[in-house]
């Protein structure tokens, strides 16, 4: 079993900066990719999927989507088996629910609980 733990996000204004970190405990992998998702509310209050915010294997290769490049930055402590994403000029876009994920080469995902990120304009 695998547990993942969630920090951080809350409440900024436009512009400004939120950290959040995920530390996973249990029995994990030697290899395994940490990463940050999100999913958000369409103006219709329906949620819409979770989408790749960064992610972050083992060997510190990361992957980001476009429009968080430049802006957010994810690194990770293997010691500690967590991950950590530097949010910095955050926007009103940026608001959502961020989970952070857990997924091994032997196929095992896990989800963490959610951190809400609300931006202010």
């Amino acid at each position: 079993q695998v547990r993942l733990e969630e920090s951080g996000g809350g409440l900024v204004q436009a512009g400004g900066s939120l950290s959040l970190s995920c530390t996973a405990s249990g029995r994990l992998f030697s290899d395994y990719v940490l990463g940050w998702y999100r999913q958000s509310p369409t103006k219709e209050r329906v949620l819409v999927e979770r989408e790749l915010v960064a992610v972050i294997t083992t060997d510190g290769i990361a992957d980001y989507r476009d429009s968080v490049k430049g802006r957010f930055t994810i690194s990770r402590d293997n010691a500690k088996n967590t991950a950590y994403l530097q949010m910095n000029s955050l926007s009103p876009e940026d608001t959502a629910v961020y989970y952070c994920k857990y997924q091994d080469h032997g196929g095992l995902i896990h989800w963490g609980q959610g951190t809400p990120v609300t931006v202010s304009s």
